[in-house]
């Protein structure tokens, strides 16, 4: 980044604010979306899949992490999980066409690789067997937590096409490690990464996050230079979020520890410079690449995509959420299963899906998610293309949200004209704000300080 940002401007606009990886966002979910009206969804829809299955167990809880996980030592849990994980794949496939061709797959967590290898096979040949149409060119991942990886596991991985792994990381300092509960020597994740490299696996993603208590400048340069020795072809640099009032685990920290918000934009700007020197490139928010990444293909086409999983280049496909607290997303609704393992458990032996809440998009919601997806994804938005895809006139639609943009193109954080919303290369680090605007639902939680981690 050739600008430096004004520290004390910047840390002005820290304020609780969404990650937009849904429009409208999790907090707009409610049981009003009925099971009836999702079946229905489900019924009707048509065209490619992507396939999402949630293995929520953790030995030990990672303080900073904000997922919906279930701690334990005891290996028949997660075994009698991938029973009632069958029965829902079956009860989904009464209720979908599984002819339908699947084009994304991917394991996430809790810690996928908690389980042993036999038991990951059994689970993807499962699906296979009742979702027998991939792709050949399919995206197939895993997060994997390198202190739970062996190579039996990636034996499996291999046998099954998987051809895409995220690895967390979040930091390499020690005191901040000890401090997050989250003990991970270098070169554990070194023998993580050579060892999927060993299996062909040429695309590997390395997760880092800044705002982690005891992380300074200085430290997270150290982190950073560890993370590039590992020659990634992404890395994902998360601003961590605090919001203790939803997960027990963050009330462990000492908040005097976390970093100011100058401090982290300090880390922010360096995390870009030292990333693009070192010829990666920005995508989207928080997200960084080799040149040669296929994202930088479906950018150019207007094809990046941004999911609950990041950003992908199949966008377009029905994702379908299997398992505890998954969540699916259809062309006008997004649809997530139950949190909790006993209604989880008592739906299935009910032979009913484990849905419990979601959301219908109206008509201003499919704008409104277009143009805060694009904002997202390419930090620009082409007004044209907006106005001819949903029939509107695009000052007047939104006119609010471009007086609301007016206070960013002053102070060159974007620039405004008919035909295009373009925000600067320091304005990318404000876009959760930029993007605001355009939702509708943001007045609702003005002055609450528990809806949102804070955008800085």
């Amino acid at each position: 980044m050739n600008q430096t940002i004004d520290l004390e401007k910047f840390s002005r606009y820290s304020r609780p604010g969404p990650r937009y990886t849904s429009y409208p966002t999790a907090l707009e979910f409610s049981d009003a979306f009925s099971y009836d009206r999702y079946l229905s969804f489900l019924e009707q829809g048509e065209g490619p899949l992507s396939l999402y299955v949630h293995l929520p167990f953790c030995r030990s809880a990672c303080y900073f992490c904000g997922c919906n996980v279930v701690f334990t030592s005891k290996h028949e849990k997660l075994s009698e999980y991938i029973v009632t994980l069958k029965k829902e794949i079956d009860i989904l496939a009464q209720h979908i066409d599984t002819n339908r061709e699947v084009i994304q797959f991917h394991f996430g967590g809790g810690t996928p690789t908690y389980y042993k290898a036999f038991e990951l096979d059994e689970i993807v040949d499962y699906l296979k067997s009742k979702f027998p149409n991939w792709s050949d060119d399919a995206e197939i991942s895993v997060e994997i937590d390198p202190r739970f990886f062996n190579e039996e596991q990636m034996k499996v991985f291999q046998a099954h096409g998987f051809n895409r792994i995220s690895f967390g990381v979040q930091d390499f300092d020690p005191k901040v490690q000890e401090e997050i509960h989250r003990i991970q020597p270098y070169e554990t994740t070194k023998a993580a990464v050579e060892l999927a490299r060993k299996y062909g696996i040429d695309s590997i993603n390395t997760d880092l996050i800044y705002g982690l208590p005891y992380q300074t400048l200085e430290s997270f340069q150290d982190t950073l230079r560890l993370a590039r020795s590992l020659d990634p072809d992404r890395l994902a640099v998360f601003n961590y979020a605090h919001v203790p009032w939803l997960k027990k685990t963050m009330r462990k920290f000492d908040e005097t520890t976390l970093p100011s918000p100058d401090v982290k934009l300090r880390i922010l700007q360096h995390t870009i410079d030292y990333l693009t020197s070192e010829g990666y490139e920005m995508i989207g928010m928080d997200h960084f690449a080799k040149p040669e990444d296929e994202l930088f293909g479906a950018i150019a086409k207007g094809e990046l995509h941004r999911n609950f999983q990041g950003y992908t280049t199949k966008g377009g496909a029905n994702l379908i959420g299997i398992g505890l607290t998954s969540i699916g997303e259809g062309p006008r609704y997004y649809a997530q299963n139950t949190k909790d393992m006993k209604k989880y458990d008592a739906a299935i032996a009910d032979g009913r899906l484990p849905f419990e809440r979601g959301v219908e998009l109206s008509d201003d919601d499919l704008v409104r998610k277009s143009v805060i997806m694009e904002l997202m994804a390419n930090f620009s938005v082409d007004i044209p293309r907006v106005e001819r895809e949903f029939g509107i006139d695009f000052a007047d639609y939104f006119a609010d949200a471009l007086e609301k943009l007016k206070e960013f193109e002053a102070a060159d954080l974007l620039t405004l004209s008919p035909e295009r919303i373009q925000v600067a290369p320091t304005g990318t680090l404000l876009i959760r704000n930029i993007a605001m605007p355009f939702d509708a639902y943001m007045n609702k939680y003005e002055g609450n300080k528990k809806s949102f981690s804070k955008t800085v």
